[in-house]
């Protein structure tokens, strides 16, 4: 497609319905209108020429406005979406997902678990959405900005009749047309902070033309904030995880690569006394009953010895005792470890005895890990029991059989198969808290509760966050653009000399009634009578300005 030449000599790109430097319509279409159509100047889009390979359609298609917002709510559909139900990543794991959604919420939460919103703002459509967002909005700023600048920057002082007569203020004053008259003019437009260029006694005055970049500030200010959402999904970027430690144990930081461990030394609770606390706060605590005062976690942080050989148990170096405390992270090597949750007095091992029903006498003890059971335990003297299964959190299966609701010894149950001289091959019980059954008929031994050990969990938060930074960058960027476009607005006033006639005419992006009442300071006693407002006749002053959006 080719270019066209104006009769000014400037050659514009095709498509191309105002000239770039006189403002001459190049459109029959233009030419006819009452108003130029100044959102673009007149400028060639590219969205708006081509319209023939794919890479047009597919440019074309991005570079709409209407796609943009439907993106968009698609986008916050879907987000709202997201929180009905929590993410796979803070459910408790006490059970698979899709075991637990179906239980805790129904038929609703399984058909959340089978559409993939568990895992929502990881899933692959969900990224593809947001990709298009930024997609839609990189096309949408290049095929407007660049035409804008190019139309700006090569626009002329002195500019075609007919580009005067079709902006929104515009008036003629029959022969006043003097040096001393213009050279007025010039010095007000100074003092109010115009940019001025003159041309054999024409002007063209300008400011703020920066305001019209706003929008694309804003623009490029989303794009850093959305490629900064998505690195959060690119490993080592981010991470938001729960870390549950019991007391005594020493467990793996996730995301650490096995090199860092955290030691749970002791879980404080600490609870508020209505009988000795501020009075202030007794009437609250007697309505609400147990509230906690602080819960801590006194832990060490070990890091992996670097003499330590692949295949071994590690070797760990302790690096620091810290209180971990809420709002008092332990940080660490771009990791913050937050007091999240805590469960008192979970079950760690129970103690059972091998019993004679009848005459009571015990053959031994065993002691049982609730975490990591044996599978055998020898009495001696002949005398063994053997787990044949274990059901950490118990209940009966619909078929009757038990099972286990997940891997966390809420409602601990045994299999036992206790062996003894008198009974070689073994008898089978079935032992639960407060229940024992005997499958194969009675037995003469059974397996007799002796006591049970807790100890209390804590659950950190484990976060690394090295996206932040970008995000806030975009952040940053996007209120930039929304400050240069709000509280400023680009400002244009042509005062062009026509045998003996001064000629003005101006136009705002937005507040027009600001630019009127600025070109009645600037004319004022200058016998350059004021133009007129050509859309008065079709709209009231505050419909005309009502929203300060671009014309």
């Amino acid at each position: 497609m080719k270019d066209v030449k104006c009769e000014c000599g400037h050659v514009n790109p095709h498509g191309t319905v105002l000239c770039e430097a006189c403002g001459k319509a190049l459109e029959e279409s233009a030419a006819s209108e009452k108003l130029h159509d100044m959102r673009y100047e007149g400028s060639s889009r590219r969205s708006q020429t081509y319209n023939k390979t794919i890479v047009d359609k597919i440019w074309n298609f991005f570079s709409s406005v209407k796609v943009g917002i439907w993106l968009i709510i698609i986008t916050l559909v879907a987000s709202a979406v997201g929180t009905i139900f929590p993410q796979e990543m803070y459910i408790p794991p006490v059970m698979p997902a899709e075991e637990y959604y179906a239980d805790q919420y129904g038929w609703l939460g399984e058909m959340y678990y089978q559409l993939g919103f568990h895992n929502l703002y990881s899933s692959w459509w969900y990224l593809i959405l947001i990709a298009m967002i930024g997609i839609s909005l990189v096309i949408c700023s290049l095929d407007r900005v660049i035409p804008l600048y190019r139309a700006l920057k090569a626009q002329r002082v002195i500019r075609n009749d007919g580009f005067l007569k079709r902006q929104r203020v515009f008036g003629i004053t029959e022969d006043v047309a003097k040096p001393e008259v213009t050279d007025e003019v010039r010095k007000r437009l100074l003092s109010k902070k115009y940019h001025v260029r003159e041309e054999n006694g024409n002007l063209l005055a300008e400011k703020g033309r920066f305001s019209r970049w706003g929008p694309y500030v804003n623009h490029v200010g989303l794009i850093i904030f959305l490629i900064g959402g998505m690195l959060r999904f690119v490993p080592g970027m981010y991470l938001d995880k729960i870390l549950w430690v019991r007391e005594g144990e020493t467990a793996e930081i996730p995301g650490t690569d096995s090199q860092y461990y955290l030691e749970n030394k002791q879980f404080i609770l600490e609870l508020y006394d209505k009988d000795k606390d501020d009075e202030v706060f007794k009437q609250a605590l007697e309505r609400a009953g147990t509230v906690a005062k602080n819960f801590q976690s006194n832990v060490i942080l070990y890091k992996k010895s670097s003499d330590s050989l692949p295949g071994e148990e590690a070797k760990l170096e302790k690096v620091k005792d810290y209180e971990i405390k809420v709002n008092e992270p332990l940080k660490f090597e771009g990791f913050a470890l937050y007091q999240s949750s805590y469960k008192l007095d979970e079950l760690s091992s129970m103690s059972f005895s091998l019993t004679d029903k009848q005459t009571k006498q015990s053959y031994g003890d065993i002691k049982v890990n609730l975490y990591e059971p044996e599978k055998k335990y020898d009495l001696g003297k002949g005398y063994s029991v053997q787990i044949l299964g274990y059901y950490p959190d118990f209940e009966f299966g619909e078929n009757g059989e038990p099972i286990t609701k997940s891997r966390i010894p809420n409602n601990p149950a045994f299999v036992f198969k206790m062996k003894t001289p008198d009974k070689p091959d073994g008898e089978v019980s079935f032992a639960a808290i407060r229940q024992t059954i005997e499958p194969e008929g009675t037995n003469k031994y059974k397996m007799e509760f002796k006591a049970a050990e807790t100890r209390n969990v804590t659950a950190l938060t484990v976060r690394k966050d090295r996206t932040l930074w970008l995000i806030s960058l975009g952040g940053l960027i996007f209120m930039i653009g929304v400050i240069q476009g709000s509280y400023w607005n680009h400002r244009r006033i042509w005062l062009q000399v026509r045998d003996g006639d001064v000629w003005v005419a101006a136009h705002t992006n937005k507040n027009w009634h600001g630019l009127k009442r600025e070109i009645g300071h600037i004319l004022e006693n200058t016998r350059i009578s004021l133009p007129d407002d050509q859309l008065q006749g079709d709209k009231t002053e505050g419909e005309a300005d009502l929203g300060g959006t671009e014309q």
